[in-house]
């Protein structure tokens, strides 16, 4: 059902270009916008899954169960700090795709819940993206118009982004990760076993060293992930070649990306604009601003959303540039399509038949939404 919702959504988007409702030049300058991020989620979501056959998610599972000692609260800890680690310097995506096979590998090595570890990949994948611009896509994207470089903009955002980690944690443990949640009081530690192939494995070690190597040195997301991806693909097709499909490209969002580029301008030509500002008001409200990006991010994704409504905020306005960031990097933790990041995550969870309750995701996800942006704006406006 979820295919044929992508395919009709770019179908919608090819008409409206065929009928001249987006001009042509407005398609292919929306489409130039997000060429390089459908370049760098077809090579991160390529490192990942070979990384993953290669045992190297395998691998830092084990030891970090092992380092956890079947504490539940030290594993806790170790996991949250190493998602917004990850999240703060390797792009919220990059969590998504690399460190969810690290939280499922761990479960049954662990022999603990699936689920736990799962929600705590995603819900900080989004929340501890404010840091740096890196963190997420729509901060690069507004960084031209918000005018900081990488040292101001994380000057203004380590409050938000302390604030926000901070809720995360509390929702995680109060609804997937207390005792009464998980069961056990404490978890079997697993023991180290050695990898299949250890060529793949330094050959896929390396490539994800290599990414983020390029990305703290501040290369392009669309040229790190490909170089990356690249170096395993080749080891593969000299070590593993069998293993090498079509299916590793991930057609899916590479089509609903492309149709929410094409449906989202069409939208803001006739009526979209309008919306956004009537919804934000004439105050420039920091708190209304984050929640009209929070709430359009669960409607549309979040990138559209912080398009659709970054156009209509001028230059000047700083202040209220960080706040919408604000709402569309915390808040899109409600539904599946918020972010790119929960849609990849929905996938690896499929392909690792982890069975997600959406109704439990939705009403826990509603409620870190409204607390998380709500404390996040807040800190955002007390440090400004």
């Amino acid at each position: 059902m979820l295919d044929w919702i992508r395919i009709g959504l770019l179908t919608l988007g090819l008409i409206f270009v065929a009928t001249g409702l987006l001009p042509l030049r407005d398609a292919i300058e929306s489409l130039d916008e997000i060429g390089p991020l459908l370049v760098f989620l077809v090579g991160v979501i390529v490192l990942a899954e070979l990384t993953k056959e290669a045992q190297v998610f395998d691998a830092v599972a084990a030891r970090m169960a092992v380092l956890g000692r079947g504490n539940y609260v030290a594993l806790f800890l170790l996991c949250t700090a190493f998602a917004s680690f990850v999240t703060i310097f390797l792009n919220l995506d990059t969590t998504a795709v690399l460190l969810t096979p690290v939280m499922l590998a761990l479960a049954p090595k662990a022999r603990i819940a699936a689920l736990p570890l799962a929600m705590t990949t995603i819900w900080l994948a989004n929340t501890a993206s404010l840091l740096l611009p890196v963190s997420n896509l729509t901060n690069l994207l507004g960084m031209e118009k918000i005018g900081l470089d990488a040292q101001g903009f994380a000057a203004r955002m380590w409050a938000p982004q302390l604030v926000a980690i901070t809720v995360t944690m509390v929702f995680l443990w109060v609804f997937y990760w207390r005792r009464g949640e998980r069961r056990d009081l404490r978890y079997v530690p697993p023991l180290l076993e050695p990898v299949g192939d250890r060529v793949l494995f330094a050959a896929a070690s390396a490539a994800c060293a290599l990414f983020i190597g390029l990305l703290l040195l501040n290369v392009h997301v669309a040229v790190a992930a490909p170089a990356a991806a690249l170096i395993v693909v080749v080891a593969f097709a000299l070590r593993a070649r069998a293993r090498l499909s079509w299916s590793l490209v991930p057609w899916q969002l590479l089509v609903f990306v492309t149709g929410l580029f094409l449906v989202v301008p069409t939208l803001s030509r006739y009526g979209l604009a309008d919306l956004m500002g009537w919804l934000l008001g004439a105050e420039r409200d920091p708190y209304r601003t984050a929640a009209v990006g929070a709430g359009l991010s669960n409607l549309i994704n979040n990138l559209p959303a912080y398009k659709a409504v970054e156009e209509i905020i001028p230059p000047g306005e700083q202040g209220q540039l960080l706040a919408l960031l604000t709402g569309t990097n915390v808040g899109p933790v409600v539904t599946p399509w918020a972010s790119l990041a929960t849609l990849l995550w929905f996938e690896s969870c499929r392909r690792h038949d982890v069975r997600v309750p959406i109704r439990r995701f939705v009403l826990t996800g509603t409620g870190l939404a409204v607390a998380g942006v709500l404390l996040t704006t807040w800190a955002l406006v007390a440090t400004t």
